[in-house]
């Protein structure tokens, strides 16, 4: 069973609105893929969520260099990965990305690079300009045990 839901993010108020709202909903196990264009707001997501999970002025550095930064949170680790640059799928395993799905929550950006060891049971989170109106438009297609919570996410 999967379920989708878009909300319309105005600006960057919004889309950390949205990730706050997430991390309530997220537990120990659960990935979020995300997914969107450079400069589409994936960074700035993953910061709010891992604010709203650790402390407000946490230090959240992009993980583009270093692929991967952990966090300590409220319910466990969140990892944060940033697979840009990723060479292949395999390359994963150094960065110790099977505890990640077993014993954390994680977030990560350029999802596509892991291939096959994207877990199944997911939420997708796809982030792209508004046709219409100045801003961004959030699809998030959820799977597993994401398809039950999602109904609950508000703004």
């Amino acid at each position: 069973m999967s379920r989708e839901i878009i909300f319309f993010l105005p600006d960057e108020d919004a889309t950390c609105r949205l990730g706050r709202a997430l991390a309530v909903l997220a537990r120990p196990g659960d990935v979020i893929a995300l997914h969107g264009t450079l400069g589409a707001g994936k960074s700035t997501l993953a910061r709010a969520f891992i604010r709203a999970l650790t402390t407000p002025d946490e230090e959240v550095p992009s993980p583009t260099f270093t692929l991967v930064q952990v966090y300590e949170g409220c319910s466990g680790p969140v990892w944060h990965f940033d697979l840009y640059r990723l060479e292949q799928p395999d390359d994963a395993f150094e960065l110790d990305i099977e505890d990640a799905f077993a014993e954390g929550i994680c977030l990560i950006e350029w999802p596509d690079r892991l291939g096959p060891l994207l877990p199944a049971h997911r939420l997708d989170l796809r982030l792209e300009e508004a046709e219409s109106e100045k801003g961004r438009r959030a699809s998030l297609t959820a799977t597993g045990s994401w398809a039950d919570r999602i109904g609950d996410l508000s703004l």
